[in-house]
């Protein structure tokens, strides 16, 4: 599935914790892992100093690189390096669209830290504008284990849940996981009263419709083995809550793009569970139709 797969890095403790499974991904497909190190040009244009740091982080990229790709060889894995200027999460998208890659795996922050990444780190932007897969693994977490043995695809019926759809029946199919489908009816903003109602109207009767289009999906493409269920409530914390009940190992999520940063930032389950979930996540995007 995955023959090219593009791994940036910085060289952080959350890069570090993210490579071993982005080479477990690439030795499951036979892939060539392409480690990337980008020269932040906004940091060398505020140094003032702009040729020498701008030479020194060049030299500290390619060192990243090259100890990177030295690990990826000890494993018997293809791997192609390069360290590129501009901005982080711009170059890594052109990269990735210039280049083979099939896939990005990436950790959720790296060396800015935490702050940084609430404010709205590269990983985020990356998923928001990348037209192929992306992987977040959340360094704060226990090690993964790739292939996946659980894999929930939470679905809403939006074309963009329909792509997570897709690569999760080939994901499963290529590994197989068994394939949870999850459909969360949103009543986490209405009051008991209102949610009895919710229950017993439209909501759930559009909820089965959701969620007997995908049962379908899968079973037209032969998926062994594939669990349902329908949930009300928050759908962040309910996909929180499936994750830990179903011990589910690696989830796949559809985003619907914008290059409109700030308001993908605002909120929304896409920003609050790639912030949050204990086991990596594949995000999807539905491409923005004015090619942003």
């Amino acid at each position: 599935m995955y023959d090219h797969i593009l791994f940036p890095t910085d060289g952080s403790e959350p890069a570090d914790s993210a490579l071993d499974y982005a080479l477990q991904i690439a030795a499951e497909h036979e892939a060539t892992v392409h480690v990337l190190n980008v020269v932040d040009t906004s940091q060398v244009s505020r140094s003032g100093m702009q040729g020498d740091v701008s030479a020194a982080l060049e030299q500290e990229g390619t060192e990243i690189v090259n100890e990177t790709a030295q690990r990826a060889r000890e494993r018997g894995i293809s791997v192609v390096s390069e360290v590129i200027h501009g901005d982080p999460y711009e170059a890594i998208v052109e990269y990735s669209t210039q280049s083979a890659v099939k896939l990005i795996v990436m950790p959720t922050h790296g060396r800015r830290g935490l702050q940084r990444f609430l404010l709205g780190s590269v990983t985020e932007r990356v998923i928001n504008t990348a037209d192929i897969p992306v992987i977040a693994v959340n360094p704060g977490t226990q090690p993964h284990t790739y292939p996946c043995q659980d894999l929930l695809v939470p679905t809403d019926g939006s074309r963009g849940s329909e792509l997570a759809l897709s690569e999760g029946v080939a994901l499963a199919n290529a590994t197989d996981a068994t394939l949870h489908i999850l459909h969360v009816v949103e009543t986490g903003s209405l009051g008991p009263d209102a949610r009895s109602l919710v229950k017993d109207e439209e909501l759930t009767t559009r909820a089965d419709e959701i969620i007997a289009d995908a049962i379908e999906t899968a079973a037209a493409a032969t998926v062994d083995t594939v669990e349902s269920e329908i949930e009300f409530g928050i759908p962040s914390k309910e996909i929180r809550s499936y994750i830990d009940t179903h011990e589910i190992d690696f989830a796949i999520l559809g985003t619907h793009g914008t290059t409109d940063f700030s308001r993908y930032m605002m909120g929304g389950v896409s920003s609050k569970i790639v912030r949050t979930s204990p086991v990596p996540v594949m995000w999807v995007r539905e491409p923005d139709p004015s090619g942003g």
